[in-house]
């Protein structure tokens, strides 16, 4: 059964670890990351973009899978199927097709009309036991169309936004959608601070969780951060696979074109980097 990640997330604040969101491109990568969590008995968010979305037949098609999946595979640890990145009917359209969580990311309006239709999407939520996370700051890159600079978000806007009531608030801290440059200058702690100390026990989310070193990602979390998301490593780690597969000439063993066999290897690399990413976030044994 899929859960809302307001307790998920209320837990890991509490413990002082976090709980990894992967991002689904396909069905190979949703049951690679079921299988994965099961395997490391973790709490796990998959995130869903506008554009896997229309990939993979639509916001009710994802659903639909999911639920099937989790069913079908007996998954036992809790799962939060997330809409990642949400426009505003967006939210609405992923509320009425199942999911359980929905980010409303407000970060390109006025602080003024983000808290407005932060606030609608809250009422929304509410009603369905959905749980939800805002944005303020934008994240450096590209999203689905969205872009950023990495800007670092004001505490007092994040506060704003807090006070609404949402599960879970993004703020930017100078992360990165991506493959981070060489010339990235790294999260910015100050900024971190001062958005814990003004949000106080809510959840914060760190998006761009692919590439930033480990050390600094434990100290993102010993300051509040409960929820990383990862894509970018996953999609590298799928591609590499795939790449040592027919490189060796694996295609050509046997039925080594068989599709099943080809799609195994690249979840095989996505298995072990979100295996990696569970233990790195302290929540692998937390279900």
């Amino acid at each position: 059964m899929l859960v809302s990640a307001e307790q998920l997330l209320k837990d890991a604040a509490a413990g002082h670890y976090a709980v990894g969101q992967f991002n689904l491109n396909n069905l190979e990568w949703a049951k690679a990351v079921l299988e994965t969590a099961e395997e490391m008995k973790a709490p796990v968010i998959l995130g869903v973009t506008d554009a896997a979305a229309v990939y993979m037949g639509g916001y009710r098609a994802v659903a639909a899978l999911v639920r099937a999946m989790e069913a079908e595979m007996k998954v036992s640890v809790p799962v939060v199927l997330h809409y990642d990145h949400g426009t505003y009917e967006g939210c609405k359209a992923c509320m009425e097709a199942g999911f359980t969580s929905v980010m409303f990311d407000g970060s390109k309006y006025s602080i003024e009309e983000n808290l407005e239709k932060t606030a609608e999407i809250i009422a929304l939520c509410r009603k369905k036991g959905i749980s939800m996370e805002a944005e303020v700051g934008s994240v450096a890159g590209e999203e689905d169309g969205i872009s950023g600079r990495g800007e670092c978000a004001d505490p007092e806007q994040c506060g704003k936004i807090a006070d609404l009531g949402v599960t879970m608030l993004a703020a930017g801290i100078g992360n990165v959608h991506g493959v981070y440059p060489a010339n990235w200058k790294g999260l910015d702690f100050s900024v971190l601070s001062a958005v814990k100390e003004r949000t106080g026990s809510l959840p914060l989310v760190l998006h761009g969780g692919s590439g930033v070193p480990e050390e600094m990602m434990k100290k993102a979390i010993s300051l509040g951060i409960a929820k990383i998301n990862v894509n970018t490593e996953c999609q590298i780690a799928f591609a590499q696979a795939l790449h040592t597969y027919f490189a060796e000439g694996r295609d050509l063993e046997e039925k080594g074109y068989n599709l099943q066999k080809i799609m195994n290897c690249g979840m095989d690399g996505v298995k072990k980097e979100v295996r990696k990413k569970m233990q790195l976030f302290g929540c692998a044994g937390r279900a």
